[in-house]
């Protein structure tokens, strides 16, 4: 009762709809009052609070904090369907070319919540920074000019080219202990370090909040990770994820939120929570999150947000979870007994104890040598990262070595490559050999070029401070085994060259033929002298707007204004072929590859060329080679695809468990729709992928007997019955037609509530959000 008396006081101290422009702004770039958030938070909770008369979570008072309708919403963990006012919006520059060509087709003129767009996935890494950088600016002015005039058209920020990756941009400049954002990449989850519920998104989703609809979202389940202990010596926050990895599978986050609590988290900084929830992404969690502690008030500062953060420990009753909470799953982990960890290859949950890969590697024939090692990206590049690989190698220094790894640094924003560069970090990894490379993406999304010294279809073994390590993930090489870890373990196996080195027990050898034994790295959280902004690179939308337009050539290759989807036409779907049974793991990576194909995501016919080519197919094993149901010939999976949609012929998608883990690109539903996907049937789903088909009027489905996925032959029909009466909770009938044999029927199951079916009925949420405006 007193944290409550306490809330309300706030709350009308500090809530004011009558005066926006008084209170403290996110940022300098952002107008939106943190007073207004919480103060509207304290608003809802008070009345969720007496609604639900128990002990909340962390991400539950965020949530409910922002509920459009905190009288009436229902909520049940894992059951509701929250409707959500987002305080603010992120899209990164492949994805934002199809949230503004849906905005524009939208036919709105200004965005109703803040939102910026950010440069950072265009620019492909091959020899260095700024020969990168420039040829990117030039092969990608097409795509950057119209994002510049959208965002000025519609009144949204403009984050240019070199600024740096959107998530460390966000953690800089916009996110704050009880934001609710939303954020058109997986790994927007970053901002859940200092306090926010971040969330990535497919773009229509996206688009509901930036034309002021509520945004909504499957109400998670929470699972709490209770940290004990302290981080020493080698152990970083990287390993309290791989190890959360490890523990949960890239499946075991579904449907819920990570908080992270306990004694634990105090020997962890603001960024290394970041490292942490960013990599949430990586066990398929609706987003992850910290409490706010004085560690997040020393960040907030340090980027010039001192009063956010004044405001912040005030607030911080709401901004930590209630005593006495209930978790639906409880994970412990100690940290004074948790080791480095070097998770993989081909998948972030596939823990290796840094003392175990060695027996690993020679057990399952891993390329022991490693060939590259990668530090930076999103996941780990903050001061305190750099400045700990730093210290491995001002030591390598002192014994005379250079790295045997090919070496490669990616600062994670000009502010904190300025920084480095100021304090001469950057310059002792250029005299140690290392390749800086552009403030964006790079090898991480797949934007590498190895061309020039490692031939595809090469094994070989690299090691990666990033989040994701999927076959082809970084450089398109299938045999490219991709291991993640710490950037400070990163870095010292770049000296080794090797997977079976441990430096918490081996040495190496000097140039002075001595052996040495690298001491344990350290760093400081916080630059001593503050951070350097470096050269601004951010563009304010114009005061006036009035005249301002974007311009589409139709003859363009690289963006392609959208035509509407058709409306369901009434019926059943009936006899329609299985275009490929997916077999195994098959993330959005398989659906719609990223790498060379990132240039065509603003025109989607073109990228609907890349169509399921990484899926293998379940008939023969092999990737982008499927037999079309009508000619018998075996071919392309666009090239069948189209030739079925020439046929007006419909067909469907039989899909594994977890169909979709990895990236948020929306592209992944969008192309199977445009090409005349008509269902996709599947064991399970991962979250955003089932939402972003549901979204483009596709039918996204699950067995309700997983065993049948086992039973159906790529060369059955599938047709869909009892549509007509298509509702919540209801379950359809497919009826499958083999070659050969007598048809039977299965259950179908799926989670669609009335607005969703809404969305289907009416062939994509856009068609039915411009319906509803009519």
């Amino acid at each position: 009762m007193q944290s409550l008396l306490r809330a309300t006081s706030f709350a009308k101290r500090s809530f004011s709809t009558a005066r926006p422009a008084a209170g403290t702004p996110i940022s300098k770039y952002d107008k939106v009052n943190v007073e207004d958030i919480y103060g509207k938070m304290e608003q809802n909770l008070e009345i969720v609070r007496k609604r639900l008369d128990r002990p909340l979570s962390l991400s539950e008072k965020i949530l409910y904090g922002h509920l459009d309708d905190p009288v009436n919403q229902e909520i049940e963990r894992g059951k509701s369907f929250l409707n959500l006012r987002v305080d603010r919006a992120a899209l990164q520059d492949a994805t934002a070319q199809m949230v503004m060509l849906q905005f524009i087709s939208s036919g709105l003129q200004t965005v109703a919540v803040p939102t910026t767009a950010h440069c950072d996935h265009l620019i492909q890494a091959k020899t260095g920074s700024k020969a990168d950088l420039a040829r990117a600016i030039e092969e990608n002015k097409e795509v950057y000019d119209f994002l510049a005039s959208s965002c000025a058209k519609f009144n949204a920020g403009f984050w240019s080219a070199g600024s740096g990756i959107i998530h460390q941009i966000v953690l800089e400049n916009y996110a704050i202990p009880g934001l609710l954002m939303i954020g058109t990449d997986s790994h927007t989850v970053n901002a859940g370090g200092v306090g926010a519920v971040a969330i990535g998104v497919g773009g229509a989703d996206a688009v509901d909040a930036m034309a002021g609809m509520p945004w909504e979202l499957k109400a998670p389940k929470v699972i709490g990770v209770k940290l004990t202990g302290k981080l020493h010596d080698w152990t970083s926050p990287k390993d309290v994820v791989l190890k959360v990895a490890d523990i949960l599978t890239v499946k075991g986050g579904t449907g819920a939120i990570v908080e992270y609590f306990g004694p634990g988290v105090e020997s962890i900084s603001a960024t290394g929570a970041a490292t942490i929830t960013n990599m949430g992404a990586e066990i398929g969690a609706t987003t992850s999150i910290f409490g706010y502690n004085e560690r997040v008030g020393d960040y907030l500062r340090a980027t010039n947000r001192a009063g956010v953060a004044d405001l912040a420990r005030e607030f911080k009753h709401n901004l930590n979870a209630d005593e006495g909470v209930h978790y639906d799953q409880l994970i412990e982990i100690d940290l004074d007994t948790l080791t480095p960890h070097l998770n993989g290859p081909f998948t972030p949950d596939l823990g290796n104890p840094i003392a175990t890969v060695g027996a690993a590697a020679q057990e399952n024939g891993w390329p022991v040598e490693i060939s590259a090692a990668l530090i930076g990206s999103c996941t780990n590049s903050s001061y305190e990262d750099m400045t700990r690989s730093n210290s491995i190698v001002r030591q390598a220094f002192e014994h005379g070595l250079k790295p045997k790894s090919k070496f490669f640094v990616t600062p994670g924003s000009e502010q904190i490559r300025a920084t480095i560069e100021r304090d001469g970090i950057l310059g002792s990894f250029e005299e140690a050999g290392a390749t800086v490379l552009a403030n964006a993406c790079g090898p991480c999304i797949g934007q590498w070029d190895r061309s020039d010294d490692m031939k595809k279809g090469t094994p070989n073994s690299i090691v990666t401070s990033y989040n994701r390590n999927f076959s082809m993930r970084n450089d398109g090489n299938p045999n490219t085994h991709a291991f993640v870890a710490s950037p400070e373990l990163t870095t010292v196996l770049s000296y080794a060259g090797r997977l079976d080195f441990d430096p918490t027990t081996d040495e190496l050898e000097g140039a002075d033929g001595k052996m040495f034994k690298f001491k344990a790295p350290y760093g400081d959280e916080l630059p001593q002298n503050g951070f350097d902004a470096g050269m601004e690179t951010y563009v304010n939308p114009p005061a006036n707007r009035e005249g301002l337009d974007v311009i589409v050539d139709p003859k363009s290759e690289r963006l392609q204004l959208l035509a509407p989807f058709s409306k369901w036409n009434g019926k059943d779907i009936v006899e329609a072929p299985i275009l490929i049974k997916a077999q195994g793991k098959c993330t959005t990576d398989s659906i719609s590859m990223a790498g060379p194909w990132l240039k065509y995501r603003g025109h989607l016919e073109n990228i609907s060329n890349n169509m399921y080519i990484g899926a293998i197919n379940a008939a023969n094993g092999e990737t982008n080679n499927i037999q079309n149901q009508f000619t018998g010939q075996w071919g392309a999976v666009p090239d069948v695809a189209r030739d079925y949609k020439s046929r007006n012929q419909p067909w469907v998608i039989i899909g594994d468990h977890n169909l979709g883990e990895g990236s948020s690109r929306e592209h992944a539903a969008l192309e199977p729709r445009y090409l005349g996907g008509a269902a996709v049937i599947v064991r399970s789903f991962a979250r955003i992928h089932e939402t972003n088909l549901k979204k483009q009027g596709v039918l996204a489905l699950t067995f309700a007997d997983p065993a049948d996925y086992d039973k159906i032959t790529p060369s059955d029909k599938v047709s869909i019955l009892g549509l007509d009466s298509f509702a919540p909770g209801k379950d359809l009938t497919a009826r499958i037609t083999p070659a050969e044999g007598a048809s039977y029927d299965i259950t179908l199951k799926h989670t669609f509530n009335a607005p969703q079916i809404s969305w289907f009925k009416h062939g994509s949420a856009l068609n039915a959000m411009k319906a509803a405006a009519q």
